[in-house]
């Protein structure tokens, strides 16, 4: 079973910064993709980024511009970086792995955008 450790939410500023990470219990590069989704209350949870083995990059258009997903090979580690965060960004965070039709989550962390 394949497990995902997030860390990095918390609460932050309109305009602010933060940065997501997710370290997967095997190598990045055994998953298809890799990508970061959100749930905010009352909401679907959405697709925020993601990243395919190859290094293709796709992204939610509500935050492009404003985040960046990235792999450190070395650390074995996927990361979102979150700038100009907004109050709408308030949510849930889910890092996600996918292996063909196998999907795994993380326990998910909370990040808060308000003065």
């Amino acid at each position: 079973q394949v497990q995902l450790v997030e860390s990095g939410g918390g609460l932050v500023q309109p305009g602010g910064s933060l940065r997501l990470s997710c370290a997967p219990s095997e190598s990045i590069f055994n998953f298809n993709a890799m990508g970061w989704y959100r749930q905010a209350p009352g909401k679907q949870r959405e697709l925020v980024a993601r990243i395919n083995v190859g290094g293709r990059t796709d992204y939610a258009d509500s935050v492009k511009a404003r985040f960046t997903i990235s792999r450190d090979n070395a650390e074995n580690t996927m990361y979102l970086q979150m700038n100009s965060l907004r109050p709408e960004d308030t949510a849930v965070y889910y890092c996600n792995a996918n292996i063909l039709s196998q999907n795994f989550w993380g326990q998910g962390t909370q990040v808060t955008v308000s003065s």
